[in-house]
């Protein structure tokens, strides 16, 4: 797949994954469902959900380290700051060769446009939070996230995965 063709499956992921609402219990909800997939394929991650920059749900589950909960700050930082879930942020810097750097007022120690961040996004509100996974290579994080995502909405996951690399 082409780095367009994957900008292009990124925007509508973005369009399509969004909640009328999310709550507390969502956040929850969402947070074992994703826990308990993770835990059956024997994923090494870091799960985290947040509102706001409230922590709704964490876990660390085995063979994950203390570097995958750095990870997922770092993919937070950057999904707040440009508001696109992080694998697209990455996608779209492969693309147009431009790195993030100070002088666009980055630090990049602080952001990591890797995949595994994917916004919570309201309908008809915007971003509200971040759900991230940190531990398996990134575009296998992304699609976790989206996988998740389409379970929890009830959407056609088939429609909206990237296409194999």
């Amino acid at each position: 797949m082409s780095l367009e063709d994957d900008i292009a499956q990124l925007k509508i992921q973005e369009q399509k994954l969004q909640f009328s609402s999310f709550s507390e219990e969502d956040a929850w909800n969402l947070g074992q469902a994703m826990r308990a997939a993770a835990t059956s394929k024997k994923h090494p991650f870091v799960i985290d959900i947040r509102v706001s920059g409230r922590k709704l749900f964490f876990t660390a589950l085995p063979g994950s380290v203390p570097e995958n909960e750095n990870w997922v700050q770092r993919k937070i930082n950057i999904v707040m700051l440009k508001h696109k879930s992080s694998y697209h942020i990455g996608r779209e810097i492969a693309q147009n060769g431009k790195v993030l750097n100070e002088a666009q007022g980055f630090n990049p120690i602080d952001i990591a446009p890797h995949g595994g961040c994917f916004p919570i996004i309201i309908k008809n509100v915007g971003i509200v939070g971040t759900i991230t996974v940190s531990g398996i290579p990134q575009r296998e994080d992304h699609n976790f996230v989206v996988e998740q995502l389409c379970s929890f909405l009830k959407l056609d996951h088939t429609a909206l995965k990237l296409a194999a690399e």
